[in-house]
């Protein structure tokens, strides 16, 4: 698929199952969302859960009410139910399915909260020369469980899911005060260097994505992360719960420019 493609061209490339993979380096200059969706019953906590832990959780865009699964205001004919490459079902806090598109297991109590998402930020940060190690590895990138605990809200609770760059320590630097402008998709990392301080054991080998090359006197960069949501979902059991597959991301036609507070 040509990454210069629009949102919207690669959105029904992937409803009409051309496209499959992960989303990382496409669709540049556009915000790329995770996707949670879950019963009207559990939306309150939810969103409770995402205000609280705007870092991890920061939401760019919800349906308009239950069962609604076109989503105008993120893009043209966006529809939830397929324009995501691949899908995980939940069914209480289990994941029981990974599947191309939801149109069969679609409810009219379903809520749905769309998330920013770090392949936003990826982009601000090679306009500025900066290496981002997964897109260069044609890989997704890699995602860890950590020991960094979330507010919790209602019956949602649990840990932050974090994803990790490695970067000359310079390069950090630069890519604090670059993230910093973006809170909306995870803005300035959680933590640099030493993985075991955040619960990490073993950097060579991510609980989500896949892992990449760290490079002598390079360290790991890590930034919340939005699955951490699904970590939430395991925890607190809701019966259903549609979420995105870690790296499979909702394009959408909003520009990235659009969440710079700076």
């Amino acid at each position: 698929m040509n990454a210069d493609m629009t949102p919207l061209a690669i959105r029904q490339q992937i409803r009409s199952g051309e496209f499959t993979g992960n989303t990382s380096g496409f669709a540049q200059g556009f915000v790329q969302g995770n996707l949670a969706i879950m019963p009207k019953e559990w939306a309150n906590d939810f969103l409770q859960f995402c205000q609280l832990n705007p870092k991890p959780c920061p939401i760019v865009g919800m349906s308009g009410q239950p069962g609604a699964f076109m989503l105008p205001d993120l893009g043209e004919d966006l529809d939830i139910r397929s324009d995501i490459p691949k899908y995980r079902i939940y069914e209480n806090g289990v994941m029981t399915a990974e599947v191309a598109d939801v149109k069969d297991y679609w409810r009219d109590d379903l809520v749905t909260f769309v998330l920013g998402c770090s392949f936003s930020f990826e982009e601000a940060l090679i306009a500025d020369g900066l290496e981002v190690r997964n897109i260069t590895e044609g890989v997704n990138v890699p995602m860890y469980r950590t020991n960094i605990e979330c507010r919790s809200a209602g019956r949602f609770s649990g840990t932050t899911v974090v994803s990790m760059r490695p970067m000359k320590a310079a390069d950090a630097i630069r890519a604090v005060q670059i993230c910093t402008r973006f809170p909306s998709v995870h803005g300035a990392p959680l933590h640099l260097g030493d993985p075991s301080q955040i619960g990490i054991s073993d950097i060579n080998n991510p609980d989500f994505g896949d892992a990449v090359t760290i490079k002598e006197g390079e360290l790991p960069v890590f930034w919340a992360c939005g699955v951490t949501p699904q970590v939430a979902i395991e925890q607190a059991k809701p019966d259903f719960c549609i979420t995105h597959s870690p790296g499979h991301m909702l394009i959408t036609d909003l520009p990235n420019s659009r969440l710079a507070v700076l």
